[in-house]
């Protein structure tokens, strides 16, 4: 099993600055992507921000300049540093992981449970 612990979600003002965490734990061989995801009322979920075991980077256009992803191998977690807040970043945050649960066993994606993030003043 591996479960995926979220937090640093909540309410700030918009221009404001959020950081969330997600720390995998339980039994798996290595993570290769990790990335952050959001869900607003309505709408369906979509890809914030995505990190390979590599290194590579890609941002959704809407939070370019503004979001900043990195992660702790050691630590098996992902980051997600959020500067100048904006209302409609208002979403359900889910962190994913793209990991091999066994050795030989293909690669699975895992989530996270999601933590609110609310811009508004």
């Amino acid at each position: 099993q591996v479960q995926l612990v979220e937090s640093g979600g909540g309410l700030v003002q918009p221009g404001g600055s959020l950081r969330l965490s997600c720390a995998a734990s339980g039994r798996f061989v290595s993570i290769d992507a990790m990335g952050w995801y959001r869900q607003a009322p309505g709408k369906q979920r979509d890809v914030v921000a995505h990190i390979t075991s590599g290194g590579s980077i890609n941002y959704a256009d809407s939070v370019k300049g503004r979001f900043t992803i990195s992660r702790d191998n050691a630590k098996n977690t992902v980051y997600l540093q959020m500067n100048s807040l904006k209302p409609e970043d208002t979403a359900v945050y889910y962190c994913n992981i793209h990991a091999m649960p066994w050795y030989g066993n293909p690669p699975e994606d895992y989530w996270g449970q999601g933590t609110q993030v609310t811009v508004s003043s």
